[in-house]
């Protein structure tokens, strides 16, 4: 797995943003970046989709190493395979794992989102383009502008990613969740 809070600072560094730059750019504070890049705090799929935004690439670039497989037609990813996302697993976080995490460019970025039991501390999350769910195991709960949709196994929700957004894992079982952005 990539070290990325070293990748983060190595990206900004390379094109010459500032941290300040960098927050006007997302919309995420200077402190907040700093902890990112010191790897303090674990960023959610909205964040890592607005710095990526913000250099003008896919996350699969943004996550990805100097192997780049931009060019791969058919990208196989393994269950057993598939790589976290998110650099830590603590109680009370999302957890993710990258599909199709060879190829860097993509016109969509699927991955597996794994919800907490409870809504984090931090707001909702919002970012540009849209957003698809598939309940893979388990039910959850979304929190979408004043909306909360209740979803079980099978079930989708398609929606525009600039509302603001959040989901938690309801019922015994953890969820597992298919999640695609596509800008």
């Amino acid at each position: 797995m990539v070290n990325l809070a070293h990748r983060l600072r190595t990206l900004r560094r390379q094109r010459g943003f500032s941290l300040e730059t960098l927050a006007e750019q997302t919309g995420l504070t200077r402190s907040y970046l700093s902890k990112l890049e010191r790897g303090l705090s674990s960023p959610s799929i909205a964040t890592i989709l607005k710095i990526a935004d913000a250099y003008g690439m896919g996350t699969g670039q943004l996550l990805g190493d100097a192997r780049d497989s931009a060019h791969e037609v058919v990208c196989v990813s393994r269950a057993g395979e598939r790589e976290p996302l998110s650099p830590s697993a603590r109680e009370g976080t999302y957890r993710y794992e990258a599909i199709a995490a060879q190829r860097k460019v993509k016109a969509m970025e699927p991955f597996i989102m794994y919800p907490p039991r409870e809504f984090p501390d931090e707001a909702r999350s919002a970012h540009s383009g849209e957003e698809f769910l598939f309940v893979l195991k388990g039910q959850v709960e979304v929190m979408l502008g004043e909306q909360t949709i209740a979803l079980s196994v099978g079930d989708s929700l398609y929606f525009d990613a600039d509302l603001p957004h959040r989901i938690r894992t309801v019922g015994r079982a953890q969820a597992e969740v298919l999640v695609t952005t596509a800008k």
